[in-house]
């Protein structure tokens, strides 16, 4: 019994570890990650009673061995707690002195929220075609406020991440639907996926969707002057590009987490052994290596860190540091290039969170980030 409780000391230590350091390169470490950083305040009930346990056998250097373990344990399953907590008392003055808006309002950790959730607001979902490229239906899915007298409303334009040759528009639904219920109106938009469609083909399809939006405002009651594009993963790397590329008045802004932005320096650091094998994401993304200047020119196009000038749309960035399928560097490397151009912009920098960490959007990460969104879309679009 004591060596089962010493293995199961290390496996659970060895887990919460995953809130300090890069998950290894494997696909179920980095879903461990996620379950570490954003649901670790109820996985330190493990450690709690594994201590219990080991606690009460002989006083021997097994017993301290498994009590050690599991100190750390309970310190790696809690510091997302601790460090959002930390976080969330500079956040509403960040966000206030980087885009202004009319105060820097109040934040905070709901500690009660970690446990018991939120419930998600019933909203009405339409499905439209807004695109056929050579016969292929393009379709977003329309999440409608419930209007006050008919005022339109700014649109989110959610655009989902799956590295390009997969995921779909009804990812993470239930952050469209509380959006929603803070008097946005979201259209969650699908686009050609890679490898049957290379870029810009994803961009182009982007731009369609905004030009369908605009073209139906009235129907839809959404105001066409006020249009936010949302980001996640792949689909980050699509809001900066088109968000800066596009120079629409019409976009106020531009929210992109975990995502990449300067294609070349992605392409520079992917390696085919990582958990997603991101050298051959982009060989599909883009037809293949940027080794010819036609392609280069490619890459660089679908780059909003090159595409950046001084009126390009405020941008939120929200990034873990650890981070196992995209280096935190690329959104710092953004936020630089951001600073020299004078854009308005905001990096919510994780230290504990991995990629995807929103899966959970009362979590640490998804409480921070989504008083992050909201404090941003309130000062962009009013």
């Amino acid at each position: 019994m004591r060596t089962l409780l010493l293995l199961l000391s290390l496996v659970v230590a060895s887990v919460s570890l995953l809130t300090w350091v890069r998950a290894p390169n494997y696909v179920w470490t980095w879903k461990l990650a996620i379950l570490a950083g954003e649901f670790g305040h109820w996985l330190v009930l493990l450690p709690l009673g594994l201590a219990a346990a080991i606690a009460c056998g002989p006083a021997d250097a097994g017993r301290s061995v498994g009590l050690v373990l599991c100190v750390v344990a309970t310190a790696g399953f809690l510091r997302p707690v601790v460090s959002a907590r930390r976080l969330a008392a500079t956040l509403p003055r960040g966000l206030q002195e980087a885009f202004g808006g009319p105060g820097a309002g109040t934040s905070g950790l709901d500690l009660l929220r970690l446990y018991r959730g939120r419930p998600v607001p019933g909203v009405r979902v339409v499905t439209e075609t807004f695109a056929q490229p050579e016969g292929e239906d393009l379709k977003l899915d329309f999440y409608a406020p419930a209007q006050a007298g008919g005022t339109p409303r700014p649109c989110v334009v959610v655009i989902h991440g799956g590295g390009w040759d997969g995921g779909d528009r009804a990812q993470l639904a239930a952050w469209n639907a509380r959006l929603v219920a803070q008097g946005y109106a979201v259209a969650a938009v699908s686009y050609r996926l890679a490898p049957r469609w290379i870029w810009p083909a994803q961009r182009d399809d982007v731009l369609a969707a905004l030009a369908w939006l605009k073209a139906h405002a009235v129907r839809l009651q959404v105001d066409p002057t006020r249009f936010v594009l949302l980001g996640r993963s792949a689909g980050g790397q699509l809001a900066t590009a088109v968000g800066y590329g596009a120079r629409d008045p019409a976009l106020r802004g531009v929210i992109a987490l975990y995502a990449p932005h300067d294609m070349p320096f992605a392409w520079s650091v992917s390696r085919e052994d990582d958990a997603l094998n991101s050298v051959n994401l982009m060989r599909q993304y883009f037809g293949g290596p940027p080794d010819t200047p036609a392609r280069l020119a490619l890459y660089e196009s679908a780059s909003g860190q090159l595409l950046a000038r001084p009126d390009s749309p405020p941008t939120l960035l929200v990034h873990g540091e650890p981070d196992t399928l995209a280096w935190h560097r690329h959104s710092e490397r953004l936020t630089a290039r951001l600073q020299e151009h004078g854009v308005p912009h905001y990096y919510l920098r994780l230290p504990w969170a991995t990629h995807g960490f929103d899966f959970n959007p009362d979590g640490p990460g998804g409480q921070l980030a989504g008083q992050a969104i909201g404090k941003f879309l309130a000062d962009i679009t009013r």
